[in-house]
């Protein structure tokens, strides 16, 4: 399924926790909710005064959390369509944000090298998060919420105590902008993907490079594991994404149909629907057979 969804490029895309909706964010200063099964357009949200980069639900799916080049991130009422809250300490652009599993906090990243804790209900500022050298492009949570992943510009992916707002460990190997992080499902691995056209993965407890994945022909935009932890997917510039085995390191599908750079992706809990999006302003929906045979 195709949704033609925004008048400019897609910047993200992501399932809601039950997997019934879809929320998209756009170079056109929107973010729209969609029905996962329908394709079905429910409700735009209409407040940034710039590119929208990143917009995620709430795990109790009540809320959408979204940010911008306008430095700004808003919370939003699902339901109602209006913003509930503006957070803003005069930053620069807001690449990614992220809410904590338990619903309570917002980490975000920015143009300004800093990553910041929030509190969800408040609207304080909590923390910062200091040691990058470079625009921090994403920040992730663990899936127990006691650490972050952090990726930048300065070519290193960086692990964060959410309690003492200190770096556990840096992990250097990647030659150019990383440009996503995220954990495996049991929280032991962290896989990266970069300017560089490669995804790596790595050991949180050794530190150590585990595999290098090799077939994008330009750089690679994001990268998730499926929720059984045995594929990682990834999209690129190249307009392809790919999925990989984890254990062998090897590409075992790829989906082209995307006509520009795929900008995101997310695949559904089941592991049997993929969401993408991309410059072409088009949002796919994918359904996936026969992966593990």
């Amino acid at each position: 399924m195709v949704l033609q969804a925004h008048d400019r490029s897609v910047s993200s895309v992501r399932f809601s926790a039950d997997c019934r909706k879809i929320v998209s964010a756009s170079y056109d200063n929107t973010v729209q909710i969609w029905d996962a099964s329908s394709g079905k357009q429910l409700q735009t949200f209409r407040g940034h005064t710039n590119a929208v980069f990143s917009a995620r639900f709430s795990p109790d799916e009540h809320t959408v959390v979204s940010c911008s080049g306008d430095g700004t991130i808003r919370l939003w009422d699902i339901q109602t369509g209006t913003e509930i809250m503006k957070l803003k300490r005069d930053l620069d652009r807001v690449w990614d944000v992220c809410i904590s599993p338990d619903g309570k906090y917002i980490v975000s990243c920015s143009q300004d090298c800093i990553i910041r804790l929030w509190d969800i209900h408040s609207g304080v500022e909590m923390k910062q998060l200091l040691g990058h050298l470079n625009d921090v492009l994403n920040a992730q949570f663990s899936p127990n919420g006691r650490m972050i992943v952090s990726s930048s510009s300065d070519k290193i992916i960086n692990l964060w105590s959410v309690e003492s707002g200190e770096i556990l460990k840096q992990f250097k190997g990647h030659s150019d902008c990383v440009t996503s992080a995220t954990f495996s499902p049991d929280g032991k691995c962290i896989a990266s993907c970069s300017m560089d056209n490669t995804i790596q993965i790595w050991d949180i407890e050794t530190g150590r490079r585990l595999k290098i994945l090799k077939g994008h022909t330009n750089r690679v935009n994001d990268v998730k594991y499926f929720p059984d932890g045995q594929i990682i997917m990834s999209c690129s510039s190249d307009n392809t994404i790919r999925l990989w085995n984890v254990e062998s390191g090897k590409e075992i599908q790829m989906l082209e149909g995307h006509s520009q750079s795929v900008k995101c992706v997310d695949v559904s809990q089941n592991g049997s629907i993929i969401i993408s999006c991309s410059d072409d302003c088009e949002i796919r929906i994918w359904e996936l057979y026969d992966l593990y045979k």
